[in-house]
């Protein structure tokens, strides 16, 4: 699994997939034309393409990134508290989309998919917010949450598609596409 994310490894090993985790330099920018599930997409190939080390007849190569896309912009990770704050007033009381991109790579081959969830948050107050960023710093998270945290306790109303894919990783659909692949 070519990222540190700690969610990501977590999840790989709940799988029971044997694995060893590294770091990418990979620039996160993107065309501004690729909307929605295409960026996600992208730079999950992207961070694929980064992978110089080269794969071995067993190895396969897993890269994901997860965006946050909401009245037609992306919420990527927040610069700075006040900015976090700004993303979860923005995504208070609607609905959004979770879009995991993954790109599984071996020696030979290339397979790529994205998954979408769909989100609704309840309204939140600036102090539920303030006292979120404060206490849980989701300064690594695409959107300024995760749903596994205490805003997802009692900010997340609704959740229609995986659960483990606004967690950062489509754990059902990555499991039958490495079964496939």
């Amino acid at each position: 699994m070519a990222s540190l994310s700690p969610r990501r490894r977590q999840l790989l090993a709940d799988l029971d997939i044997e694995l060893e985790t590294c770091a990418l330099n990979a620039d996160e920018s993107f065309p501004e034309t690729l909307q929605a599930g295409d960026i996600a997409l992208y730079l999950a190939e992207k961070k694929a393409n980064a992978y110089t080390k080269e794969l071995v007849k067993n190895d396969l190569l897993i890269t994901a990134d997860t965006i946050v896309w909401v009245e037609g912009q992306v919420l990527n990770k927040p610069s700075d508290h006040a900015h976090a704050v700004k993303m979860l007033q923005q995504l208070s009381g609607k609905t959004h989309s979770v879009f995991t991109g993954v790109c599984l790579r071996t020696k030979i081959k290339k397979q790529s998919f994205v998954t979408e969830t769909k989100v609704t948050f309840a309204t939140l107050s600036d102090e539920e917010i303030n006292y979120y960023i404060s206490t849980y710093k989701p300064f690594d998270k695409a959107g300024a949450y995760g749903v596994q945290e205490w805003i997802g306790y009692i900010g997340v109303s609704n959740i229609n598609g995986s659960y483990f894919n606004v967690m950062g990783l489509p754990l059902h659909e990555l499991y039958h596409a490495i079964r496939g692949f």
